[in-house]
């Protein structure tokens, strides 16, 4: 069974830069994509690792 993902666009993202980045997510996995170019490449990484970059960016910032 092939599920369609439900894409929103992160908070960080503005509705007209060049910084649009939109998340789908599904209880083990995080896509990301690029909302320029909705057909084209996207990565999915573990729910994990998702948490982990975002704690990391966090204290990055």
């Amino acid at each position: 069974m092939t599920r369609t993902l439900a894409w929103f666009k992160s908070s960080y993202s503005s509705n007209d830069g060049p910084d649009c980045v939109e998340v789908a997510l599904t209880p083990a996995t995080i896509h990301i994509r690029d909302s320029k170019n909705k057909h084209g490449a996207h990565l999915a990484v573990p729910a994990t690792a998702w948490t982990d970059f975002l704690r990391f960016a966090a204290r990055s910032a």
